[in-house]
């Protein structure tokens, strides 16, 4: 059953068929050969009630987040003043661009909307200012894969959902590990840069009042980030409630900064119903082979399977890991994370390992597979901003920053509480 799954996966996305629509099939398949039950009588039910939950509703909220804050100009703004504080660092106006997508995740949710919303931003600065192209737009991929990880998370919330875990305790634990791998990534990139300074370009040094007048452009995105998460600390709004105040505040900036018009809205509105249509697509049909894969035994078998190899826990999560790896060059993301949960969280808890923890883990590993070949959505986004130049280009900018990334992941195994510390004090 398992290399039917492998094939039949790998087949129907090589179609370019959607990802959605791909899980909906394989469910049909292994409930056809698989499975002793006609489970398409519970097809409706199901399709139902994976998708009416309130937590979900977030989904959108911060996806329409994203979207007015890209098409009203304030990640412009954004963009610009990090480049008069941080340009004089070795790399120069990469460094810019990991902080600008920094700042975007903790507001947006999403890594390809961070992605985008940069290298639409930063890649007519890189020709100008002679930065070289794989360095230049590496740095936008990888720092684009901060959305998923620096709270609020879309895929962090689609974790809480689908393992029935605190959403505001996943957000808290995404925190240190997501500033440290942006941190991670400022820090390689000014080391390769020290040794070969011709990739980073000119480093500009801009005057002191210039520097603060950019303060202005900056505040409106910490108060949004703070206004989020201080609400669901505080014990004053669901996470979905926050990503509706969200809105409101993301409205309020847009409309100081005069970004707020008819079509500006239209756009807004119009993006966010194609990207959570996409996701809710996968979120149900991913919960449809679950659940035809649990009828046909798989769960049982796989964890049978790996119980029978007698393996430590610290040897079972490194097999996992592995499994991540590989499977990410295949399949995008957000699929990778609903199809594998019901199966793997289960594993992980039978071992003793915490659940948020293992979140956090996850995420670091789906990161990864935002930016490596053939599948790696940051990839196709920046690609396609540049316009020019090949993809191989851009698959080579972002080897240095996956180095960043697994070793955090191997961080976070040797040392769970750099996740776990802040769910454990607030």
């Amino acid at each position: 059953m398992i290399l039917y799954i492998a094939a039949g996966l790998l087949g129907l996305l090589t179609l370019s068929i959607p990802v959605g629509v791909v899980l909906f099939l394989l469910g049909f398949g292994i409930d056809r050969f698989f499975t002793p039950f006609p489970l398409m009588r519970a097809l409706g039910n199901l399709v139902w009630s994976s998708s009416n939950s309130a937590t979900l509703i977030a989904i959108p909220f911060f996806v329409l987040l994203g979207e007015i804050l890209v098409r009203s100009g304030v990640a412009e703004r954004t963009y610009s003043a990090l480049d008069r504080w941080i340009s004089w660092l070795p790399g120069g106006l990469i460094h810019a661009n990991i902080a600008t997508a920094t700042m975007f995740s903790a507001t947006s949710g999403s890594s390809v909307a961070t992605s985008a919303t940069v290298a639409t931003v930063a890649m007519p600065q890189a020709e100008r200012l002679g930065y070289d192209p794989r360095l230049f737009s590496g740095a936008i991929a990888a720092g684009g894969t901060l959305g998923i990880m620096i709270p609020p998370s879309i895929n962090l919330i689609v974790y809480g959902f689908l393992t029935q875990s605190s959403i505001p305790q996943l957000f808290l634990a995404g925190l240190i590990p997501g500033l440290t791998l942006a941190l991670g990534f400022v820090v390689v990139t000014a080391l390769i840069c020290i040794v070969r300074p011709g990739l980073g370009g000119e480093r500009r040094v801009f005057p002191l009042v210039k520097m603060l007048s950019a303060l202005k452009d900056l505040v409106p995105i910490i108060v949004l980030f703070t206004i989020i998460i201080g609400t669901i600390y505080r014990g004053w709004a669901t996470p979905t409630e926050a990503a509706a105040v969200g809105v409101a505040g993301a409205l309020a900036i847009a409309a100081v900064f005069g970004g707020v018009s008819v079509p500006m809205l239209r756009d807004s509105l119009l993006g966010t119903l194609k990207i959570t249509s996409m996701i809710m697509l996968v979120v149900i049909g991913a919960s449809f082979l679950n659940f035809t894969l649990a009828s046909a035994g798989l769960g049982q078998a796989l964890r049978g399977f790996l119980e029978g190899l007698g393996l430590t826990p610290l040897a079972t999560i490194l097999v996992v890991v592995l499994i991540y790896i590989v499977l990410g060059f295949f399949i995008e993301t957000l699929s990778l994370m609903v199809v594998t949960i019901p199966i793997i969280v289960p594993l992980v808890e039978a071992q003793g390992y915490d659940v948020i923890w293992f979140g956090i883990l996850m995420i670091v590993l789906v990161e990864m597979a935002l930016i490596t070949p053939p599948v790696g959505l940051n990839l196709y986004v920046v690609q396609g901003a540049r316009k020019s130049g090949s993809m191989t280009e851009v698959m080579v900018g972002v080897l240095p920053y996956v180095l960043v990334m697994l070793a955090m992941a191997v961080a976070l195994i040797a040392f769970p509480q750099i996740a776990l510390f802040l769910p454990g004090v607030l």
